[in-house]
């Protein structure tokens, strides 16, 4: 059976507070463009020893010598007989952080910028700023997309005091922008916090592993079939006006009652890149029925901790409503430890795949 462990830290200094936090019910993970979280119950008697500071306290999880998970502490309060504690990753912080000086203290404005930059310098001024450092350092990758014009700069303002989580959001939202997740490891003997952001995509198609009912799949929720999706025939609208619209339609056949979809891509000037896109859509929406969350065990086929956020994985599902196999892409994790006589199960939220 693993063994876990639970570490607290403090936040600014970087003491370790606790080196195995005996809390119970944990389930914990990641989210692509997310921080994700951690729940768990604090034995009460032991409060007052290494009750968690909120707002000030990092915690770990750690699954046979691996760390699987970290972020802060937001929540740590006695709810009756129980304590709970709830965490989020460290991209949480940024919704608690402000611009206060203005385009990122002159980082900006941002006139065709990469937007992987742009998460890169939120990072920076957040952790410049006096008491504002979590020590997370940011792994970026050039992209191929832009952010701002010299006509609409993309700009924050300090008498706005955005959030820079909405900056965040911003850069991740873009057609066809970066994803980020987060990632912790044991550096020098103390725990590593890492934002990774990928282009043009996080994860990639696994044929090592896979998932199927009857041999790791605990459970499914029921195959999804909804047609408000689907399409064979993708109506591409680029840039431009009027009939001089960069304009392309992607169709196939497949004795189907035909169903069309548009893809609005205003910013689009090319219209080889607008029929690239319009091929990808097309191919994304002919696909029916969808799985978007499985549990699994532990199993030689996907052992825990085998797969990463943004992975493509195959997925096949038998149940009473019948049987669907296809490929899946994993957006959020979260992971239960065995307890009380029972497995350690993971459950996987799922969206469609990567298509390119």
């Amino acid at each position: 059976m693993p063994s876990y462990r639970y570490i607290l830290q403090h936040a600014l200094t970087g003491q370790i507070l606790s080196w195995d936090l005996p809390v119970t019910g944990v389930e914990f993970g990641p989210e692509l463009n997310g921080p994700g979280a951690f729940r768990g119950v604090l034995e009460p008697r032991l409060t007052q020893l290494i009750a968690p500071d909120a707002g000030n306290t990092l915690l770990f999880a750690e699954r046979d010598d691996q760390l699987m998970w970290g972020g802060i502490v937001w929540r740590a309060e006695p709810a009756g007989s129980r304590y709970p504690i709830e965490a989020a990753g460290f991209s949480s912080y940024l919704t608690r952080r402000r611009d206060l000086h203005g385009d990122l203290a002159g980082r900006g404005p941002y006139i065709g910028a990469d937007p992987s930059n742009v998460i890169r310098d939120v990072w920076a001024y957040c952790q410049e700023q006096p008491d504002g450092n979590l020590g997370v350092k940011v792994d970026t990758v050039a992209t191929q997309v832009s952010v701002g014009t010299s006509e609409q700069p993309y700009s924050t303002k300090a008498w706005e005091a955005p959030a820079l989580a909405g900056v965040l959001r911003d850069m991740t939202a873009l057609d066809q922008g970066p994803e980020f997740t987060e990632r912790v490891a044991w550096a020098d003997g103390l725990p590593q916090r890492r934002v990774t952001v990928g282009w043009p995509r996080l994860g990639t198609r696994r044929s090592d592993i896979t998932f199927a009912s009857g041999v790791n799949v605990v459970s499914a929720v029921p195959v999804l079939f909804d047609a408000d999706t689907y399409a064979q025939v993708v109506v591409g609208l680029g840039a431009g006006e009027g009939s001089a619209k960069v304009r392309t339609t992607d169709a196939a056949r497949n004795s189907r009652l035909r169903l069309e979809q548009v893809l609005d891509a205003p910013g689009e000037k090319s219209a080889d890149r607008l029929a690239a896109r319009v091929r990808t859509e097309r191919a994304g929406r002919q696909r029916l029925g969808e799985v978007t969350e499985i549990t699994v065990m532990d199993h030689p086929a996907a052992p825990i901790g085998s797969w990463q956020i943004g992975d493509d994985v195959r997925v096949t599902v038998h149940d009473q409503w019948g049987d669907w196999d296809g490929w899946c892409r994993i957006t959020s994790w979260t992971l239960r430890p065995a307890s009380d006589g029972g497995q350690e199960t993971a459950t996987l939220r799922l969206a469609r795949p990567y298509t390119t």
